[in-house]
């Protein structure tokens, strides 16, 4: 119900434009955003295919590599079909309640996902630093407990965010959101209401997420980097930095596109808006796209097996 020239009270449905000022050419943008999505859901499949019906491949670094496989699935399904909507059936209207559950989701599984990474990095740390005592420490109940803490974390810190929009906000400015999917800040920027707790909270998620994980995992890889370089045999070396090069690759990418991403939507006042939005979309997409193919190419034990299938 509209009380005003410029205000709209609790707006039940809201649209989202899509790639705004690629608008005519975005049924061709989801020709390739619609193959990356289809070989994530087929490599991250069969990632967890393999790790499940191999037996040798039931260790902690397997199973963080499993988990992170079904967070991409997941992650990729909260955003791709609407995007699609959008772009190939001009589809644009989504309600308020499913648009903030699609931010919840989207939030919660980028923090799982920075979480997993968090505990690769762990794991690797204790398996090269500490290997005589890596199977004590990372045992299946720990590792079962590292995923419950992980997704507990995420949960914990998205509610507040919906509680504060679904709470606070009554009146908005428009219902229309310029993004292909739904994200926290641009949904608070539609409000005519003060956004300041709103804008306050979210940073503090995302430095408490982002800051505390990218710390450790800074350290971790330290840590690894100055043990191996003490190791007296090259081979040995090359054995141990080569356990770490696909974490690496795969924390590099998340990690580069989430910055780039989080800084242009709040800093990048003279970003032209269609790049901004393409990266937030790629940010999204790409990891779940590239994380089967990198432990695929780069780890022997995953890379072996699927050759085996193959070639059977």
């Amino acid at each position: 119900m509209s009380i005003s020239n410029i205000t709209i009270f609790m707006p039940s449905v809201l649209t989202l434009i899509g790639i705004p000022g690629l608008e005519s050419v975005q049924c061709w943008i989801g020709i390739p955003f619609c193959a990356m999505y289809l070989i994530a859901m087929i490599g991250n499949s069969l990632l967890l295919f393999i790790i499940k019906s191999e037996r040798r491949l039931h260790e902690p670094m397997y199973i963080f590599v499993g988990l992170l496989g079904v967070t991409d699935i997941a992650l990729a399904t909260t955003i791709m079909p609407k995007m699609l909507g959008i772009f190939w059936f001009h589809v644009p209207q989504i309600y308020f309640d499913s648009c903030l559950l699609q931010m919840g989701l989207i939030h919660m599984f980028q923090g799982i996902e920075s979480g997993i990474l968090l505990a690769m990095a762990l794991d690797r740390y204790v398996a090269i630093c500490y290997p005589l005592r890596h199977s004590g420490i990372f045992t299946h109940q720990l590792v079962a407990q590292i995923g419950a803490i992980i997704t507990l974390r995420a949960a914990i810190l998205v509610a507040p965010g919906l509680v504060l929009i679904k709470c606070k906000f009554q009146f908005y400015h428009t219902t229309t959101i310029s993004h292909s999917y739904c994200e926290h800040m641009a949904i608070v920027k539609l409000a005519a209401e003060n956004v300041r707790v709103n804008k306050i909270y979210g940073l503090f998620v995302a430095f408490a997420v982002a800051g505390f994980d990218l710390t450790f995992i800074t350290l971790s890889y330290i840590q690894i980097f100055f043990t191996v370089f003490r190791l007296p045999q090259k081979e040995a070396r090359l054995k141990a930095f080569n356990t770490c090069i696909a974490h690496i690759c795969v924390f590099l990418q998340f990690y580069l596109l989430a910055f780039f991403s989080f800084f242009t939507h709040r800093f990048g006042a003279h970003v032209p808006p269609y790049i901004h939005i393409l990266f937030s979309s790629l940010y999204l997409l790409v990891p779940p796209f590239l994380n089967p193919l990198v432990y695929g190419a780069k780890t022997k034990q995953i890379r072996i097996h699927v050759v085996k299938m193959f070639c059977s």
